[in-house]
């Protein structure tokens, strides 16, 4: 599989017979095979988790077999023309193929987290699944946010997952590892790409430096091919 960053939370992945593109709101795309089909996947409604632009980006370059994997709460208004989508919500499954297969988690935000099941192994992006704690909110709040959090992931605990796409933000301060932690803790991920850290890509060195544990597995780059 090769992996490019876009933007933010937004990754492209390519498999030898699909492309996979998540949470795309803004940022240039590689020039891409117009035969092969892609999958677009929204994990919710977030300006800078959606934006329907995409669908047309991916018209002028040509894509002739596109598919869109939308959460519930975006809008059926801000659905793409001529395109067929799949709404999904969270804790079901959907066949996408017939080698394609897709579960959803609870986001502690909107919408979902994906879990994608693909011939070539095992990919989950987070969305805005994360331990939301904030040092200006409430204990009780802060409670709550990583009860209902680790709650979600107790679901996937044990499982293999070859790319994981997860949240490493830095506007939580102290507490900008607990959802990555937690997740690396309970899961077996062959590799993790951080997201969702707001144009301040050194969050990462900070991250591998304090947890030195999950450096081997923390990608920096931009592109990845393995599996």
């Amino acid at each position: 599989m090769k992996v490019t960053y876009i933007c933010h939370s937004c990754f492209l992945i390519e498999t030898q017979k699909y492309y996979y593109l998540f949470d795309y709101y803004k940022g240039t795309l590689p020039t891409l095979n117009c035969e092969k089909p892609i999958y677009v996947f929204s994990s919710h409604f977030h300006s800078d988790h959606y934006n329907p632009t995409i669908f047309s980006l991916l018209k002028e370059q040509g894509m002739k077999n596109i598919h869109a994997v939308l959460s519930k709460d975006i809008s059926p208004n801000r659905y793409p023309e001529e395109i067929p989508v799949t709404t999904v919500t969270h804790h079901q499954q959907y066949s996408l193929g017939e080698d394609l297969f897709v579960e959803t988690l609870f986001s502690t935000d909107e919408g979902v987290a994906f879990m994608l099941s693909c011939p070539e192994g095992t990919l989950y992006h987070a969305g805005d699944l994360n331990d939301w704690v904030w040092e200006e909110e409430t204990e009780q709040y802060n409670k709550q946010m990583t009860g209902t959090y680790r709650h979600e992931i107790e679901k996937i605990k044990g499982r293999h997952i070859d790319l994981a796409f997860l949240v490493l933000d830095p506007r939580q301060g102290k507490d900008y590892a607990r959802g990555i932690t937690y997740f690396l803790q309970q899961t077996k991920t062959k590799k993790v790409f951080p997201m969702h850290y707001w144009e301040q890509p050194e969050i990462i060195s900070t991250f591998t430096c304090e947890y030195p544990q999950y450096a081997s597995v923390t990608e920096y780059t931009q592109q990845y091919q393995s599996i």
